[in-house]
């Protein structure tokens, strides 16, 4: 890690993973700091988050979402109090860019929830009626090299593809129709690769641009957007947001257009930046060779949070 000369410090809010009501209800309940944004979560929404969180085993319901919104942003103010000081920088990838649009003072926290909710519901529709048999694969140990032959031959067949992520140098996900899933899987294999996992339904794509339309005609109205008192970066290009039209634009982007993590991680090492904090649970950004091997990596998650510590600072305050 060549990260001696650089002193900064970002925080990193992650894409969202299953995240069960058993492993983060304590935090929320206990935390002061997600103790307060709950109950603000539950003015907005008007029902009991944690029960319907409870009840309902989907990783990624609205319930789930919006405590997964909760539990990030609780994470990073809690870590802000305990250090005394702000990050220089934040960053969101894919989900993760709702927390960030909250911590760098964008958008506000109720608003965030709202959005959420709202968000879930609309693409829940949308997938329902369109884009029904297209799903987003994931893989890793596949350079570029090998990842175009695989989309020249796609080509070749007639299939529809477009890359959704691109998380590593030889991790990415790659869009295409489910029929094609075992044939994917077959050549990956073939030539290396790791198939990972299959995400139904899929994101980060040019084809849902009626997604989006759908999103900002329905959604954005209803939200009031600032510009960010912290540095943002857009997960898609690493580029920094300055305005709250550049922080609204990348979260209506994410729905057309792919992280490119990479992009992200040079930006951060050109800022200085030597150590993240990647608040919220995550099994991708913090842990791929591109972080690891450029930053100091500090994990923060609800199970981390409950971990006696010695001498814990008391939070100064608990800000909603």
């Amino acid at each position: 890690m060549d990260n001696d000369a650089r002193r900064g410090t970002a925080v990193v809010f992650p894409g969202m993973a299953p995240s069960p009501y058993t492993d983060v209800a304590r935090f929320m309940l206990v935390n002061p700091f997600a103790r307060k944004l709950l109950g603000v979560a539950e003015e907005v929404l008007g029902y009991d988050l944690l029960e319907r969180f409870r009840a309902d085993p989907d990783d990624y319901s609205e319930y789930a979402q919006v405590a997964f919104l909760v539990n990030s942003v609780a994470l990073a103010r809690m870590s802000e109090d305990a250090v005394g000081a702000r990050p220089d920088v934040c960053v969101g990838a894919s989900f993760g860019g709702k927390a960030a649009a909250v911590h760098s003072g964008a958008l506000g926290f109720a608003d965030a929830v709202r959005m959420t909710a709202q968000m879930t519901r609309y693409e829940t529709r949308y997938f329902a009626e369109h884009h029904t048999d297209i799903v987003t694969q994931s893989f890793a140990r596949t350079p570029r090299e090998q990842l175009d032959v695989i989309m020249a031959e796609l080509t070749e067949l007639g299939e529809w593809h477009d890359i959704s992520c691109h998380i590593d140098d030889d991790f990415w996900m790659l869009s295409l129709r489910d029929g094609m899933v075992d044939w994917i899987k077959e050549r990956l294999r073939a030539l290396g690769g790791m198939p990972i996992y299959t995400m139904k339904p899929p994101m980060h794509s040019s084809a849902f641009g009626g997604l989006k339309d759908l999103i900002e005609e329905n959604v954005f109205p209803e939200l009031t957007f600032r510009d960010p008192d912290l540095p943002v970066l857009a997960d898609q290009d690493g580029r920094s947001l300055e305005t709250a039209a550049d922080v609204r634009t990348m979260l209506l982007d994410g729905y057309v257009r792919p992280v490119v993590w990479p992009a992200v991680v040079d930006t951060l090492k050109e800022l200085g930046v030597g150590t993240v904090r990647v608040a919220g649970p995550d099994s991708l950004f913090g842990r791929v060779p591109r972080t690891t091997r450029n930053f100091e990596v500090l994990r923060l998650t609800p199970d981390t949070a409950m971990r006696p510590v010695t001498a814990r600072r008391r939070p100064r305050s608990v800000p909603a």
